[in-house]
């Protein structure tokens, strides 16, 4: 038996004997004492950690998989290059070499000279391929938003039509006139905002040949530039950031209370949304909402909330799945809390050729070398109809 399927019966098991206690617990009026609130919530707070573990486990498998499939690109071949050279899409085997001789200061006037097949107008190297890969599998893992979004490339500004109304039939008499009912059509516009972040490195650790500057850098691009875009694929304006989630989708239901969401309302939420969208949603909330969403109960006794037991599968709400982001705002008046929608419709244009660039004079006094990255990007939700959220009472 694998360790993610036991951490996941471990779960349901704690969730079992949770929902069990707080039955055992409340009182006629519906109020578990507080004494008895303070231990549910323990085995709560356990069954949490536990979620976050196999979260880990389950991206940890992702990735070795990904890193152990075989490669299949052809061998090409490139004038000034030796004719032996294996070359895998964009990163040649001298070139990627010269990426990371580069970050770490080494100067070779024979791989800077192979440099040139990759460097941008403003001086910063495109990064490797092979590289690019490690910073798109870092940022899903740390942007929550990116797992179940539409995401595409683009090298320009992304023009997508949609249709605003829809024609309609009409029923007419024998030799009658036909009525004209055309679709009207709107268009939404993909651009790209820049988000960036500095990255500084001692110069021991530079060359320290045992120091793996390549997963550190990917790791804290990950970190910072993942969280930056997750903030903005939440609740981005649209100036100076992609235009978030909340911005883009229409309100499905108000809650009655400021601080508190019913059974009744999330129900309101689910049919809020057309059938043909409720096939494929989701449901998009921070974890202080799901807390109280655990202890609702339908008119069967049925808690609302079920944890998974299956492996990449996530947590679900009235059968749908339900993710997690800090970034969703939490209980309180006039929130947005809860979103529940076909993601599809939330389209997230990467610009290729993400971009590195060594500052070596601005920390030398530390005795430090920086890196500045960059990630250029937009988001919009397309069809505003196919994502509702839930707002609090204001």
């Amino acid at each position: 038996m694998s360790t993610i399927l036991q951490l996941r019966e471990k779960r349901a098991k704690i969730w079992d004997m949770a929902k069990t206690f707080l039955d055992s617990k409340r009182g006629e009026n519906g109020i578990v004492p507080p004494e008895a609130a303070a231990e549910y919530d323990r085995m709560e707070a356990e069954m949490v950690s536990l979620g976050k573990e196999i979260e880990r486990l389950e991206r940890q498998t992702a990735l070795d998989a990904e890193l152990a499939k075989a490669t299949s690109t052809p061998i090409t071949n490139q004038p000034n290059r030796d004719s032996g050279e294996e070359k895998t899409g964009r990163a040649s085997g001298v070139y990627t070499k010269a990426f990371w001789n580069a970050m770490r200061g080494k100067n070779i006037p024979e791989i800077q000279n192979a440099l040139q097949i990759g460097t941008d107008s403003k001086g910063g190297f495109l990064v490797p391929e092979e590289f690019e890969r490690t910073l798109i599998e870092g940022l899903e893992e740390e942007n929550v938003v990116r797992q179940f979004a539409h995401v595409i490339l683009s090298d320009n500004d992304k023009k997508i039509p949609v249709v605003a109304t829809r024609g309609s039939g009409s029923w007419v008499d024998e030799e009658g006139l036909i009525p004209e009912s055309d679709d009207a059509f709107g268009q939404v516009t993909l651009t790209a905002f820049k988000a960036a972040t500095t990255i500084k490195v001692s110069s021991e650790l530079l060359q320290d040949s045992a120091f793996d500057v390549e997963s550190y850098i990917a790791r804290s691009f990950a970190r910072r530039i993942g969280s930056t875009e997750e903030e903005a694929f939440i609740s981005g304006n649209g100036t100076g950031k992609p235009t978030g989630i909340l911005n883009g989708a229409q309100l499905g239901v108000t809650t009655a209370s400021a601080t508190f969401i019913t059974l009744d309302e999330v129900m309101d939420l689910f049919y809020s949304l057309k059938s043909p969208y409720r096939r494929k949603a989701v449901f998009l909330t921070n974890e202080s909402t799901i807390k109280a969403l655990r202890k609702l109960k339908d008119a069967n006794g049925q808690y609302l909330w079920a944890p998974s037991v299956q492996q990449d599968t996530p947590d679900s709400i009235l059968g749908r799945s339900i993710y997690l982001s800090s970034f969703m705002p939490e209980l309180g008046t006039g929130k947005k809390t809860m979103a529940f929608g076909d993601f599809d419709y939330y389209w997230i244009a990467d610009r290729q050729g993400r971009t590195f660039k060594r500052l070596d004079e601005l920390y030398a006094q530390n005795d430090q070398v920086g890196f500045i990255g960059t990630q250029r990007v937009d988001a919009k939700v397309i069809l505003p109809e196919a994502i509702k959220y839930l707002a609090m009472k204001s």
